[in-house]
């Protein structure tokens, strides 16, 4: 089966480890292309590229102030992706407690055959 376009979906466009690293900066504050360029120290045209997919998909909001174009999340758009990997965070807390209670378990079992071996 094909893969599916970038464009498709935000899972897609998550996908490209760059547009993670761009939502990521774009987090706290709106910022301008030029500012994203120098903090992630990426090349312009990658960012504007990497741009216009977070865009189509919707993941980015732009507005126009004056010359400059400013990015900032959509964090409506992000929700999504934020509640279907909550599952796996939930899967892995709960193998993460079944680990710990086995190793517990363990090391309390070493301990009592410890005890028992002491004169």
């Amino acid at each position: 089966m094909p893969r599916a376009a970038t464009t498709s979906d935000a899972f897609n466009a998550v996908a490209e480890p760059r547009r993670r690293q761009i939502l990521d900066f774009l987090a706290l504050a709106e910022r301008p292309v030029g500012e994203i360029v120098t903090g992630l120290s990426l090349e312009q045209p990658s960012v504007s590229k990497h741009l216009g997919v977070l865009r189509s998909v919707g993941l980015v909001r732009v507005r126009r102030n004056g010359r400059h174009m400013l990015y900032r999340t959509n964090a409506e758009a992000i929700r999504p992706l934020h509640e279907w990997t909550k599952t796996f965070e939930r899967l892995w807390a709960h193998q993460l407690t079944r680990i710990k209670e086995r190793a517990e378990s363990k090391a309390a079992e070493q301990n009592r055959s410890n005890e028992k071996e002491q004169p």
